[in-house]
């Protein structure tokens, strides 16, 4: 009887255990969990980048595109965009709780959260904060998601927060399999971002 218990009691932890991994992340496509489990952790290791690419924007008020710079290191980001984006080149640099964004010819702003900014200056309703996710293929861990894999168990698609991130391709750097081409579509705003150089970085455990 005692075996018929711990067995029960084991039946049920590995019930929770699979609720608490579906509770924030629902997998469909064809792609295998385990595999996908495996690559998410090991990529979501990664606190440290260096991308060099090519960013289109199409918004209400802004429609173009431009180069983009981002240089990760742990918490703290330095996002470059440059180009014909409509409103000049922009900077956005800081870590959790003070951001700064300087805009080309029209000065230089702060706020405590990227996204604050982006739509007080650019009009851009664009989720930063979850961007530092979806760029390495990977959903932001603190809301639900629905997730498509492809037959490599890559993301294929990603609905999270009302916004759809589409990957059309990955490339291979230093081991790690990261995006090359990914497209967001929100309420009033596409992003399209084409990776030409990822530099990706494995600095420590101190975020």
């Amino acid at each position: 009887m005692r075996l018929i218990h711990l067995l029960g009691a084991a039946a049920l932890l590995m019930l929770a255990g699979c609720a608490g991994l579906t509770s924030h992340e629902s997998l469909e496509g064809q792609g295998n969990a385990t595999t996908w489990k495996a690559h998410k952790e090991r990529v979501a290791a990664l606190d440290g980048w260096q991308i060099d690419g090519k960013v289109g924007i199409r918004a209400p008020k802004d429609s173009g595109s431009g180069t983009l710079f981002w240089l990760q290191r742990q918490g703290y980001y330095d996002i470059r965009l440059s180009g014909p984006l409509g409103r000049g080149a922009a900077r956005l640099t800081g870590r959790e709780g003070a951001v700064t964004l300087e805009v080309a010819g029209q000065g230089r702003y702060q706020a405590e959260s990227p996204e604050a900014l982006l739509e007080q200056q650019l009009g851009w309703r664009l989720p930063v904060s979850h961007l530092l996710w979806w760029v390495r293929g990977l959903p932001a861990p603190d809301s639900k998601s629905r997730l498509t894999l492809d037959g490599d168990s890559h993301l294929a698609r990603l609905e999270q927060d009302g916004w759809n991130v589409e990957y059309s391709s990955y490339a291979q750097q230093d081991g790690y399999w990261l995006p090359e081409r990914l497209k967001l579509h929100g309420q009033d705003l596409d992003v399209t971002l084409v990776i030409k150089s990822w530099q990706p970085r494995l600095l420590g455990q101190a975020h």
